[in-house]
């Protein structure tokens, strides 16, 4: 077995002083600021003189800035997180350029999630206590997990979300060890009624977290709705909404993280196909439910991890028949409406509709690495 070195964020839940939030708060504030006035720069040259501005040019408009009476209160805060607010910037432009994502946006007050990064210049990391610059007491983190031994963290991210809970991520170099190489390979074929179904026969059920916490949802935006805007009792019931969304959404992260540790530590190679989510949410019918299987994120995971971990994922082109292609005897039937869970082929093969379709994805992968072909079948 090898090991590797890779980089690797720990995320950790922390509780602020009433000091250190009010910090927190205006260093936030600070970086929203600096990415919006170097996005609003960066959009006037362009429009008015068909510019591109550069990372090096935002960076002079940030000394600038500070330099400014008006903006002089932008020295308060650690230079590292307005810094790294320019780099992000940056990147997105990058990405936007290559036509990898849409144009930047602005950052809305109160509607995002506030976030800082502080270099490894801007923080301090001693014994299992880390404490940001300008600041004066460490911070309370939960370690709900410890942090791999002899490790220096290279870059620390302050967060908090809408429900009002402050994260910290830590970024370090870690040496991972691949697993023992297995015979074993799979397919994976997503669902509503069954979350994943698997070539093994197993069905894996649909834990449906938005669906349990339904109610409780619409009660509480209901009694948002009823309060009046700009109020105090309008900020309160909108945290109690975040909560909600909070608890569903923290559920369903960590049922995926056990599900796509397990696949990618027993199997050597998975087969999954690549559906087009934001199509099919288009669909008002099942746009809910879709959202709340969380596909996308899914595959990431497996993605990062059979990385790390020495595995293989093979995505299936999402135009593959796997659904109504007889696993038995290749034949591919000519409708299978979503109504018809078990199907017969012609060559007397029953089939479940699910675990049929998995198996002809295992096959298409597993050919996809012997030949490197694609599996998409022919017009004809």
């Amino acid at each position: 077995m090898t090991s590797k070195v890779v980089k690797r964020a720990y995320k950790y839940r922390f509780h602020p002083t009433r000091e250190q939030a009010h910090q927190l708060a205006q260093t936030f504030g600070c970086v929203r600021y600096v990415y919006n006035r170097a996005l609003t720069e960066r959009s006037r040259a362009w429009t008015q003189e068909q510019r591109r501005v550069s990372h090096a040019e935002t960076d002079k408009m940030l000394t600038a800035w500070k330099r400014d009476p008006e903006t002089e209160w932008l020295t308060e805060p650690s230079k590292g997180p307005l810094q790294a607010t320019l780099r992000n910037l940056q990147g997105a432009f990058d990405k936007f350029w290559r036509k990898q994502t849409a144009y930047p946006k602005f950052k809305k007050k109160g509607k995002s999630r506030d976030s800082a990064t502080y270099f490894a210049n801007c923080f301090s990391y001693r014994d299992g206590h880390l404490k940001l610059a300008k600041q004066s007491e460490p911070l309370n983190i939960r370690w709900s997990r410890p942090l791999p031994e002899g490790v220096m963290p290279s870059q620390v991210t302050v967060s908090t979300d809408s429900a009002g809970r402050y994260f910290v991520s830590i970024l370090v170099e870690d040496t991972i060890t691949e697993h023992a190489a297995t015979d074993a390979t799979l397919g994976v074929d997503a669902g509503i009624t069954s979350l994943y179904v698997f070539s093994t026969g197993e069905k894996v059920a649909n834990p449906r977290h938005e669906k349990k916490d339904r109610t409780r949802l619409a009660n509480t935006q209901r009694v948002l709705a009823k309060k009046q805007k700009g109020s105090a009792n309008r900020a309160k019931a909108r945290l109690k909404v975040a909560r909600v969304h909070a608890r569903i959404a923290d559920r369903r992260r960590d049922h995926l993280h056990k599900l796509s540790t397990r696949l990618v530590r027993e199997n050597q190679v998975i087969a999954i196909e690549d559906l087009s989510v934001r199509n099919m949410v288009r669909n008002h019918s099942l746009a809910r439910a879709i959202s709340d299987a969380s596909w996308s994120e899914f595959r990431s995971m497996l993605e990062y991890k059979a990385d790390w971990y020495g595995r293989t994922v093979v995505a299936i082109d999402r135009f593959y028949p796997s659904s109504k292609t007889c696993s038995a005897c290749g034949r591919i039937a000519d409708k299978m409406p979503l109504n018809i869970r078990e199907w017969t082929c012609r060559c007397g093969a029953l089939h479940d509709r699910d675990v049929n379709a998995a198996i002809n994805m295992r096959a298409a992968g597993l050919a996809v690495l012997a030949c490197g072909d694609g599996v998409r079948p022919s017009r004809s």
